[in-house]
């Protein structure tokens, strides 16, 4: 019997092409756009968001299954001889009946960024390396990817048109760039932008992937790879929250982490693709694996080319805090290493990538500047296993950086701009408790203090970035275009909701809705959060450093960069970042969602500009007659869902 996956006969080439065929009608501009991307602790609405990534991106996943792994049982002799006719057959009927679904829609031709040429060539103007975590490469609009092989010194002084298209260029020092959008062509901002044609290159060049996100249509994305590559898809779980792995297409893999009790997101949108010629480019992006986050709705794509190394390096096990170990527990914790064996002891024994371990001794990192910021879902106790994930990452992030904020009289503190898609439930404990980790200060001194006393603190200085209802009702698309964006009456009407922190999210790009997490922080002088008003006129004792952390302690306050940024796919919730508990000798941190995102230092104005998907400042909303957008209040965005 013929292993299924190595051959195709008449049968699955129609059915494959009907999954092709698909991908190339849309919906008309008359349909709501509307993939659920929120993830906060509403048991409803996460109910409510899992129905609809189920049937958005996962039907067709799930009905091609011929095999169903549950971790950490190993894959079964039988499963590897499935007939393909089975296969065939179900996936022949999976397509009948999404093309039946598809009956009710006005097709136009798909593509996978809006529907435009190529972004134009662009002069290369690189930014110097000052510092040790160096300047984010990110492109303005005098500014390209760096050429392969140039200099250090060569790529600074270089001020020739790369006539390279971006397809074809390697950001050997990493690029940051918005998505290309079908209604923002040209940018306001003449910001250069990267397609997912681009992101991944030619398809006949690429040897293995391993692709993550939320929200999926597979026979989407299916079409930008060869029919031959392997690729491993880390998706979003079922209700039961366990970990499985499922062939869903010849030499294709589904994987899908562990929740607990079915409960959170896999969240997570990165990409791992290995090219034929040894080089690894890792992508960081805000965009879900669907058509929709491609074409008509803002993101942003963080990626570098890595090449391999001469000889691989012996594994260090001590090493569990550089970009390419923190990137590898992800893979782990995310289910990744079942379908790899899958893989290697089926149809492809020799992946660039043999073990997980190998993605640090075989590849040379040693030009990552960025740090990596992962939230990984479950509970997390003792400090060496809470600074790794969630807002307490993002905190030892910070200090490594050299960018804490430091305390007392010196101290400088963050006005942190949060800019995101999706609301959470927010209380001024986990607000400060967030700001205190974005400060770089250790959770150790959070904890220590009382929770009555951290209850009543104020709101801090952080702007939340959404869209207004008159944002969205001016965009391109209107109402029907903010399906990705969730906000619910009962939390903007809730008596503590912090509406005085919300301001509204334009693009700088133009009239399009951003579906782009980011952060901007930006120091200034200010007082101990701590610090009252009688105490800031000498009257008590001001908060002190703690005792194992003096005033005069080693750490260096980096006076250069003005702040730092993130992009990733963190919202700004607690779902996302976690929630901090316990006592500063053993924290807890309890994190339902899996989240991965970078950070890096901004040096001055000029970079939190060119790094800004949103015109900055933001406008604050104002108070009686601002709203931020709500689904469940737009008549039209139901009557059209409803269709």
């Amino acid at each position: 019997m013929q292993e299924r996956g190595l051959y195709m006969d008449n049968d699955l080439e129609r059915a494959l092409a009907l999954s092709l065929r698909e991908s190339q009608v849309n919906a008309s501009s008359s349909r709501a756009i509307s993939i659920s991307d929120s993830e906060d602790d509403d048991d409803d609405r996460f109910k409510s968001g899992r129905l609809q990534v189920n049937r958005a991106s996962k039907t067709e996943s799930s009905r091609a299954t011929t095999q169903s792994v549950h971790y950490p049982e190993p894959p079964s002799q039988s499963a590897r001889n499935t007939p393909a006719a089975s296969f065939l057959s179900e996936r022949a009927q999976m397509e009948r009946e999404r093309l039946e679904r598809l009956k009710r829609l006005r097709g136009q031709d798909a593509d996978d960024g809006g529907g435009i040429s190529p972004p134009a060539k662009r002069q290369h103007i690189p930014s110097s390396e000052k510092h040790a975590y160096g300047r984010a490469n990110i492109a303005s609009a005098s500014s390209s990817s760096v050429p392969s092989g140039s200099s250090t010194s060569s790529r600074t002084a270089s001020t020739s048109i790369n006539s390279t298209p971006t397809s074809e260029q390697l950001f050997w020092n990493g690029e940051l760039r918005p998505t290309a959008n079908k209604h923002s062509q040209p940018r306001q901002d003449g910001k250069p932008t990267f397609r997912l044609t681009e992101v991944l290159g030619s398809k006949s060049d690429i040897s293995f992937a391993i692709i993550a996100s939320y929200a999926m249509s597979v026979s989407w994305i299916y079409e930008f790879f060869a029919p031959s590559t392997p690729v491993i898809v880390v998706a979003q779980p079922d209700q039961s929250g366990q970990p499985t792995i499922k062939n869903i297409l010849p030499n294709w893999v589904m994987t899908v982490p562990f929740l607990r009790n079915g409960r959170g997101c896999q969240h997570m949108k990165f990409m791992l693709i290995f090219n034929k010629t040894g080089r690894l480019r890792v992508v960081i992006s805000t965009a879900n694996l669907v058509d929709h986050d491609w074409r008509d709705i803002e993101n942003a794509v963080w990626l570098q080319d890595l090449p391999p190394r001469s000889a691989p390096i012996p594994h260090d096990p001590k090493a569990i805090d550089d970009f390419p170990s923190i990137m590898q527990n992800v893979l782990r914790a995310v289910n990744v290493r079942p379908a790899l064996a899958n893989m290697l002891a089926n149809d492809h024994p020799n992946l660039p990538l043999q073990t997980i371990n190998d993605l640090r001794m075989k590849w040379d990192w040693s030009k990552v500047k960025v740090k990596l910021v992962p939230s990984i879902a479950g509970k997390h106790e003792g400090w060496p296993s809470v600074v790794l994930t969630g807002h307490t990452r993002l905190m030892k992030a910070v200090r490594d950086m050299g960018l804490r904020t430091g305390k007392g009289k010196t101290a400088k503190d963050l006005l942190v701009e949060s800019q995101g898609s999706s609301i959470g439930t927010y209380s001024t404990q986990w607000v400060n408790e967030f700001y205190w980790s974005a400060r770089g200060e250790s959770a150790e001194d959070w904890l220590d203090e009382s929770k009555a006393r951290r209850a009543k603190l104020p709101w801090p200085p952080v702007k939340i970035v959404f869209p207004s209802l008159k944002t969205v009702r001016d965009s391109v698309l209107g109402e029907l275009g903010g399906g990705t964006m969730f906000c619910r009456t009962n939390q903007w009407e809730a008596s503590k909701f912090p509406r005085e922190l919300f301001h509204d999210s334009n693009s700088t790009g133009g009239r399009v809705l951003m579906h782009t997490k980011m952060i901007i922080a930006t120091y200034r002088p200010k007082k101990s959060i701590f610090e009252t008003s009688s105490q800031s006129n000498g009257k008590g004792k001001e908060l002190s450093d703690s005792e194992t952390e003096p005033e005069s302690d080693d750490i260096e306050i980096q006076n250069d960069p003005i702040g730092w940024a993130y992009v990733g796919s963190h919202n700004f919730t607690p779902s996302a970042w976690g929630t901090l508990s316990g006592s500063g000798f053993n924290p807890v941190l309890n994190v339902v969602n899996y989240e991965l995102g970078i950070v890096f230092p901004l040096y001055d104005a000029k970079d939190a500009e060119r790094v800004s998907c949103f015109k900055r400042p933001a406008r604050k909303y104002v108070s009686g007659q601002d709203r931020p957008w709500i689904q469940e209040e737009s008549q039209l965005l139901r009557q059209s869902q409803e269709m």
